[in-house]
């Protein structure tokens, strides 16, 4: 325990189930966590008792939305005094999603904007705060999806593929900084969410089988999002790593 101690973490999407997954390890590991999310309520659920002892605050972001997110990272830097590792997790994909002759426009600039831009604005505004603080560690949610060809997702393919390679040239092009940015490719994730596109569809189904040792859980992303905020990740950046249970390899 207390591998993250001193840390100060920035979550979005922390209301979800691997962001709230998320905020309750890195508390555990002894990380002070802001718990950003659209859903004041949810992020206020996944941080718990943290928030009355004053290691987690909870803050509403609209991680698409610059003014919400520019205000959310001075708030943490405020609260905590610094800023040390930012975890891009708003998003996710949706039914709408499908093959791009069929997939409505309004769906792909959805998942763009919250996926990939979103991602965009919270390193536009949080590297800054790490660079003050003599670096740090940025992860990014990518997806199987930008390694695999998985038909009837194509807005979120995309999105999660630009999530990818701005990961790549973000480590590049800070690494001076002493900042690693990294991704985590989940698989099949089982978060209530996912729970019920499993039951209600196929295809689904059918992709959950291909998972070598069964669908993933929320705490095998936030198991993977220790390491990379962790000192023991010290010499790891520009990676996409995959928690898939080896759908990619087969």
């Amino acid at each position: 325990m207390n591998r993250l101690e001193g840390k100060v973490a920035f979550v979005t999407g922390a209301g979800g189930g691997i962001g709230g997954s998320i905020c309750r390890r890195f508390l555990a590991e002894g990380a002070h966590v802001a718990a950003a999310d659209v859903d004041e309520g949810a992020a206020k659920a996944a941080v718990g008792d943290a928030r009355s002892s004053g290691q987690a605050i909870v803050l509403r972001c609209d991680a698409g939305d610059p003014g919400d997110v520019r205000e959310a990272v001075r708030a943490t830097a405020e609260a905590f005094g610094r800023l040390n590792v930012l975890v891009n997790v708003a998003g996710g994909s949706t039914d709408h999603d499908g093959p791009v002759t069929e997939a409505p426009e309004e769906e792909f600039w959805r998942v763009i904007r919250l996926d990939l831009f979103g991602t965009f604005l919270v390193c536009k505004y949080g590297i800054p705060e790490l660079i003050r603080a003599g670096g740090g560690a940025v992860i990014n949610m990518s997806s199987v999806t930008a390694l695999l060809a998985v038909p009837r997702r194509d807005c979120y393919t995309a999105a999660k593929g630009g999530v990818a390679s701005l990961t790549r040239s973000m480590a590049a092009g800070y690494a001076r900084h002493s900042i690693r940015v990294n991704a985590i490719a989940p698989g099949l994730t089982m978060t209530p969410r996912v729970k019920a596109m499993y039951d209600a569809t196929p295809s689904t189904q059918e992709f959950a089988a291909r998972h070598l040792l069964g669908p993933c859980v929320p705490d095998d992303m936030a198991h993977m999002a220790v390491y990379l905020a962790s000192d023991e990740s010290r010499r790891v950046t520009g990676q996409v790593l995959s928690v898939d249970s080896g759908v990619t390899i087969h």
